[in-house]
């Protein structure tokens, strides 16, 4: 923990890699980041890059379709810290690109798991800790009724929608939700999609998280 009495909190799910990981960097070291993800190796060379900038990190190897799991950290953040002060929200599940009639069962059901039934968990578990000053973040990706798109299109949406009804609902009262659009950068989750694509030209991760936060 931060030698500060009380230090600034941001969980980061989704922190292992991509704009989460480049999210957490960017974070640290004016926050003690919690970084949720379930590579632990990862999560291990993250915690390493921060420490590199005179930071510090928990981490945290988990699941975030477990919702046990999820209510367990949520109380561990609460009996360390009683709150948290940002929450960065960069899981996803990108199942691979196919048409609607062949849509893979598994595939889809982690889609939905991964990117709708875990956000509609997090957000009641993370409120009362977010409080009324807390901001919570969270990232669209357009691409509902995109042709071959329609798991991650569609459960993307479903994620974004439940944002933005949060976002709304706390205007006056908050936290702050905002909901942030990145631009293209050369993550594993764009190279499924867009595997021919000329990684150069994209803005990298830091970049994006730079960007991204200094508009809030």
């Amino acid at each position: 923990m931060s030698d500060m009495s009380s230090p600034k909190i941001a969980l980061v799910t989704g922190a292992s890699r991509g704009l989460g990981a480049a999210i957490a960097e960017a974070l640290a070291p004016e926050y003690h980041i919690v970084a949720v993800a379930r590579t632990t190796g990862a999560l291990e060379e993250l915690d390493d890059r921060i420490k590199e900038k005179g930071g510090q990190a928990t981490l945290a190897p988990m699941d975030i379709t477990n919702a046990d799991a999820m209510a367990q950290l949520c109380r561990s953040i609460y009996d360390r810290w009683g709150k948290i002060d940002l929450w960065a929200h960069c899981a996803i599940h990108a199942a691979p690109l196919t048409p609607a009639n062949h849509l893979d069962p598994k595939d889809w059901d982690k889609s939905v798991a991964v990117n709708v039934t875990a956000t509609g968990r997090l957000i009641p578990f993370l409120a009362p800790l977010l409080g009324e000053t807390g901001t919570a973040l969270f990232f669209d990706d357009p691409h509902a009724g995109d042709k071959f798109f329609a798991a991650y299109g569609a459960t993307k949406a479903a994620q974004t929608s439940l944002a933005r009804s949060w976002q709304a609902e706390t205007a006056k009262i908050g936290p702050h939700v905002h909901v942030l659009e990145p631009n293209p950068m050369p993550t594993a989750t764009r190279a499924r999609f867009f595997p021919g694509e000329d990684r150069a030209a994209l803005s990298t991760t830091a970049k994006e998280a730079q960007r991204l936060l200094g508009m809030l």
